[in-house]
């Protein structure tokens, strides 16, 4: 009675652990964020002196100036970023998918930058990015072209570090898609060339609908990881020249460490938690929907 009883609720009483983890080490840290959001905190003879002020705090979210570049240049960044990175996951998925031979090491050669850490990259790519002996600039001089500065002028810092965010995480997409795409039915594919579809035709009508929901959460996957970019940001640019490449993170971080204003910081780490949280529902929404679209195709 009692292994019976045992084996009935295991998967809930298993789980217990794993949700008190989660709990003590993401809910209980944002619920502190909201009466330190509602102050403002300074230190004082080895204490913390806390003021409740919530609307000081509310008034330096809708005056900062900053932030508001800050998300311009979060918005251009993922949305570039994220855009390129689909593109070329896919394409890149469905040629790696094609070939007869060699996918192993294929797939080895592509995930190769996605094991790299942050720090390496940016460490990287900003000596290949240097005014005076960085690679681009040294084969930009071979083909007679006037050396640019990648990362101190405005027009070219913020797309460079999309360059790096691109190269970096474009993996991660490509692993998902190929996973996708290899467990697509094969018999649909069949049909659609014993029917004479071209290869444009397949891909635009047969293979990307059955790969919705696996597109959406890739999408969703990398949008959320790019809206949190900090550390190949803060080592190619620390967010300048000026504001061009300054991004939530590093405004977040500016304003916790440098300008040591706890309260407004966790008013606007807050703002950021309530636009990923409405951009998870919106996009678990959009995949349940796609996949209730998938299945009633299936029926028909």
């Amino acid at each position: 009675m009692i292994s019976e009883f045992a084996n009935r609720t295991f998967k809930h009483w298993s789980l217990w652990p794993c949700l008190g983890f989660l709990l003590a080490l993401s809910v209980y840290p944002v619920l502190q964020l909201i009466p330190m959001a509602l102050s403002t905190i300074e230190f004082a003879d080895g204490r913390s002196v806390w003021s409740f002020t919530p609307r000081r705090n509310l008034d330096l979210l809708l005056g900062d100036e900053v932030l508001r570049d800050a998300v311009v240049n979060t918005l251009f960044f993922v949305g570039l970023s994220v855009a390129i990175e689909m593109v070329l996951g896919f394409f890149a998925a469905l040629f790696v998918a094609c070939m007869p031979r060699g996918r192993t090491i294929a797939c080895t050669v592509l995930i190769l930058p996605i094991l790299l850490p942050g720090v390496a990259i940016g460490s990287m790519w900003k000596l290949m990015y240097n005014y005076n002996f960085g690679l681009f600039n040294q084969v930009a001089g071979v083909l007679g072209i006037e050396p640019i500065n990648w990362l101190g002028d405005t027009q070219w810092a913020l797309l460079s570090v999309v360059i790096v965010d691109v190269w970096h995480w474009t993996p991660f997409v490509f692993l998902i898609l190929y996973a996708a795409i290899e467990s697509l039915p094969q018999e649909v594919l069949e049909a659609a060339r014993i029917d004479g579809a071209s290869a444009w035709q397949t891909i635009r009508l047969i293979i990307l609908p059955l790969l919705g929901p696996a597109l959406a959460v890739a999408a969703v996957f990398r949008a959320i990881t790019a809206f949190k970019a900090f550390d190949q940001v803060y080592l190619l640019t620390s967010g300048g020249p000026g504001t061009s490449t300054e991004l939530l993170s590093l405004h977040l971080n500016r304003v916790f460490f440098e300008q040591n204003q706890i309260g407004y910081g966790s008013m606007l780490s807050l703002a950021i938690i309530a636009v990923i949280s409405a951009s998870i529902l919106v996009a678990r929404w959009t995949s349940a929907h796609l996949e209730r679209g998938d299945r009633a195709g299936a029926g028909r």
